[in-house]
C-alpha cells in the first residue's frame, strides 16, 4: 500500500495497514525557510516541492497543504475585502507604508452606495517568514455589509485556470507519495472574523440575529467560487478553518448559532465527493460531540495543553470512529523546545491513544515553527512509524 492509498482510505474511515504518519509544514516561511533559506520566500511552488521532498526523505505519508500560492486575492482568505481588483462600481485607492517589520496596506474602496476602509498588515517575523492580519476591518455596520455583498468583485475565470495549473503541477510532483489539501477561506464564522471586529462578532448572533444571518450568508457565498476552483482542480481534501468558533463558546451556543452555517459549507464541499478537514487548533473538548453533527469527514488537530485543551485519549473515546481524527503532537513545547526523550515518549503515548478506536492520522499539531531542531522532527517520525501498526 502506498502513502496516497493509505491516507485516502484512512480519511474514508477505514483502518489500513498502519496509522499514516505525516507532518504539518507550511508552504512559506517558518520551518521550510529554516531548511531552505536559499529559496525566495515568495517562491511558493518551489517551497512546496521542498516540503514534499523533506517528508518523503523521512518516510512520511506526505500531506502537502497549499495555502499562500493560491491566496489571491488575499482579502478573501487572510482578511478584509478584495482590495486588489477594481470594477466600475468598486474603485480602490491604496496607500502602502512601512513601519519597522510591518508593511501596512491602507485601502479606501468607493462604491455607488458608500465607502469601505480597511487596513491590512504584513509582519516579517524573521527574514523570509511573514504573517498577515486585517488590523482594521472593513465591515463596521450593516450598511457596510450591504455594500460588500452587492459590489465586491467575484472570482475571475483567470483565477480558476491559474489554480488548476498550480494544483496539477504539485500533484504531479507528489505522485503516489501522499495527498494534496488546499486551505479554503475558512468556515463562515472564521471568514466573518476577517471582515468584522471580533468583539462584535462574538455577540452578534444574540444581539442582532438578522444582521448575523446576513453576515453568514455573505461569508459563505463569497468563498464558494474559490472553493469550487480548488475542487475542480483536483485537490484531494479541503482544509476548513474552524478555530474562531472554538470550544470556549460552549456546545449549546455553537450548535444553535454557528454549526448550521458551518455544516452548510461542509455539505457544499462533501456533496461533490471531496472530504473536508475541519481545523480547530485551540479549545476543542467542549465541541467533540458537536462535531459529529457537523458532518466533516476529518477533524484536527486536537492541540494538547497549553496550545489547546485537547485530551486525545478522552476525545477518541467520545468520537468512537464517527469522524477521523488528525492529531496532535505539540509543535512548540515539544518538537521545538523538548528533548529527544520527551519527543519519543509523547509520540508513543499520542499514537497509542489515537489508534485505539479506529482510523487515526498522527502529525505535528500545527505547522512546524522556525528553529525546530531537525533531530526532534526525525525522532517524532521514526517513533511514530515504529508504533504505527494497529
Amino acid at each position: 500500500m502506498n502513502s496516497r492509498e493509505r491516507l485516502l482510505l484512512t480519511i474514508k474511515g477505514e483502518v489500513t495497514d498502519r496509522v499514516p504518519v505525516t507532518l504539518f509544514i507550511a508552504d512559506h516561511g517558518h520551518f521550510i525557510h529554516q531548511m531552505h533559506p536559499e529559496i525566495h520566500p515568495l517562491d511558493y511552488e518551489q517551497l512546496t516541492f521542498k516540503v514534499i521532498d523533506y517528508q518523503k526523505s523521512l518516510g512520511c505519508d506526505v500531506f502537502v497543504r497549499m495555502i499562500f500560492d493560491l491566496y489571491h486575492p488575499l482579502g478573501i482568505c487572510l482578511g478584509g475585502v478584495d482590495d486588489g481588483h477594481e470594477t466600475e462600481n468598486w474603485k480602490i485607492s491604496t496607500e502602502i507604508t512601512e513601519d519597522g517589520n510591518n508593511l501596512i496596506r491602507k485601502s479606501v474602496i468607493a462604491t455607488p452606495d458608500g465607502i469601505l476602509t480597511q487596513e491590512f498588515v504584513r509582519n516579517a517575523q524573521n527574514k523570509g517568514t511573514y504573517v498577515y492580519c486585517c488590523t482594521q476591518k472593513p465591515i463596521k455596520c450593516e450598511l457596510d455589509l450591504d455594500i460588500a455583498m452587492k459590489y465586491e468583485p467575484k472570482m475571475s475565470a483567470d483565477y480558476g485556470e491559474m489554480v488548476k495549473q498550480k494544483i496539477r503541477r504539485v500533484k504531479n510532483y507528489l505522485g503516489d507519495d501522499g495527498i494534496l489539501g488546499t486551505w479554503v477561506a475558512g468556515g463562515p464564522f472564521n471568514n466573518a472574523s476577517m471582515v468584522i471586529d471580533h468583539t462584535e462578532l462574538y455577540m452578534l448572533f444574540m444581539t442582532d440575529p438578522v444582521y448575523f444571518a446576513k453576515l453568514m450568508e455573505y461569508t459563505t457565498n463569497r468563498t464558494l467560487d474559490y472553493t469550487q476552483a480548488f475542487i475542480d482542480a483536483g485537490a484531494d481534501v479541503m482544509l476548513v478553518g474552524g478555530n474562531v468558533p472554538g470550544g470556549f463558546l460552549g456546545s449549546e451556543v455553537y450548535e444553535e448559532f454557528i454549526l448550521p452555517y458551518e455544516r452548510k459549507y461542509i455539505d457544499f464541499i462533501q456533496n461533490q465527493g471531496c472530504p473536508a478537514v475541519y481545523h480547530n487548533c485551540g479549545y476543542i473538548m467542549a465541541l467533540v460531540n458537536s462535531y459529529k453533527k457537523l458532518g466533516a469527514k476529518i477533524v484536527e488537530p486536537f492541540s494538547p495543553v497549553p496550545l489547546g485543551d485537547a485530551n486525545l485519549s478522552e476525545a477518541i473515546d467520545i468520537i468512537k470512529g464517527d469522524y477521523v481524527v488528525i492529531g496532535g503532537v505539540d509543535q512548540v513545547n515539544l518538537l521545538q523546545k523538548g528533548t529527544i526523550e520527551e519527543v519519543i515518549n509523547v509520540t508513543k503515548s499520542t499514537i497509542e491513544a489515537g489508534k485505539k478506536n479506529g482510523p487515526f492520522i498522527i502529525q505535528s499539531a500545527d505547522f512546524l515553527e522556525y528553529n525546530t531542531p531537525v533531530e526532534n522532527v526525525e525522532f517524532f517520525v521514526k517513533t511514530a512509524l515504529q508504533n504505527a501498526a494497529y
